[in-house]
């Protein structure tokens, strides 16, 4: 198996694991926007990581890494849905 082939198929096994691990609980969260047991850096630095991931698989050269930039689409658009709605929960639970 050549070496690309083989560093593709991990990219896509991961990407797999990662979205199938991670878009449950943000997919609960998003319904039941209960965000009391979840910690707001949490979120924020992941969605800060999933666009500096989605930067580099943009700019990898000479292809672009499909892989890295769909995974972290996804979990970059769900943490900063879960940023903002921990944002909203927290700022309306303070003031009353």
């Amino acid at each position: 198996m050549e070496q690309t082939t083989f560093t593709d198929i991990c990219g896509i096994v991961a990407s797999i694991g990662l979205i199938l691990g991670y878009l449950p609980q943000a997919i609960q969260t998003i319904r039941t926007r209960n965000t009391d047991g979840i910690a707001l850096p949490t979120f924020l630095m992941t969605a800060i990581g999933g666009i500096a991931f989605m930067l580099q698989g943009l700019l990898h050269k000479p292809d672009i890494i499909w892989s890295l930039v769909l995974t972290n689409f996804i979990t970059t658009v769900c943490s900063i849905i879960v940023f903002g709605i921990k944002i909203y929960n927290d700022y309306f639970k303070n003031r009353g």
